[in-house]
């Protein structure tokens, strides 16, 4: 990735297109610097993350989540829904008791289609729909201002990725999140996205509203 310089509007979805290798999921990882970048910066909110503590930066994580290309990993087989999905609020020390636990996994799961009572399974016995649902959930647990999503519809079924894009269209109005969305498919970004970035070799080659891209 270089010379990259662009902003993301709070309450848009950027979307940002390419082809395999152009850099996408690295500009992904550098915007909520699970990269570190080599130069430049990366502003959230007026802040400089590079400049952030660990402690700082931790505290900074619950305004900005991921949700990951492919949920067959991106997820610990060893954890259950309600353990996954309920993870974020115990690595940031926001876990309640038992029942509170409960009735906010319960919560989270209604938010993105998914049965409460699958909240006892494990990864292996759900389709790739249901555990892309489960990361959505879990990266909305600690309730973020700003999602990152690479490629989350990439692994799916054709008719699984128009209700995971429908699911996020949803969410993105019911909450007022700002996202920044990567894909390959044009025709997903074109449904879901305000603006479209044009990466190619790490460069953006161009930048414009959707509605100005897709009717060129």
């Amino acid at each position: 990735v270089s010379d990259v310089d662009l902003d993301i509007p709070r309450g848009r979805v950027t979307g940002v297109v390419g082809e395999s290798g152009c850099g996408k999921s690295t500009l992904a990882r550098l915007v909520l610097r699970l990269l570190d970048a080599s130069s430049g910066s990366v502003h959230f909110d007026g802040t400089d993350l590079a400049s952030l503590p660990p402690a700082g930066l931790r505290a900074l994580r619950r305004r900005m989540q991921m949700v990951f290309q492919d949920p067959y990993s991106s997820i610990d087989p060893r954890y259950s829904v309600h353990d996954a999905v309920l993870e974020p609020l115990r690595v940031q020390g926001l876990a309640l008791d038992e029942a509170a636990n409960r009735a906010k996994v319960e919560s989270l799961m209604a938010m993105v289609g998914l049965n409460p009572v699958l909240a006892n399974t494990y990864p292996h016995q759900l389709s790739g729909g249901q555990k892309q649902r489960v990361g959505i959930a879990r990266a909305l647990a600690l309730q973020p201002d700003f999602l990152v999503l690479d490629e989350p519809t990439a692994s799916l079924d054709v008719s699984i990725q128009a209700q995971i894009v429908n699911l996020l269209v949803e969410l993105r109005r019911r909450l007022g999140l700002t996202m920044l969305f990567i894909s390959h498919d044009l025709a997903v970004v074109e449904h879901l996205c305000d603006r479209v970035i044009v990466l190619y070799l790490g460069k953006i080659m161009e930048m414009a509203p959707a509605a100005e891209i897709y009717a060129s």
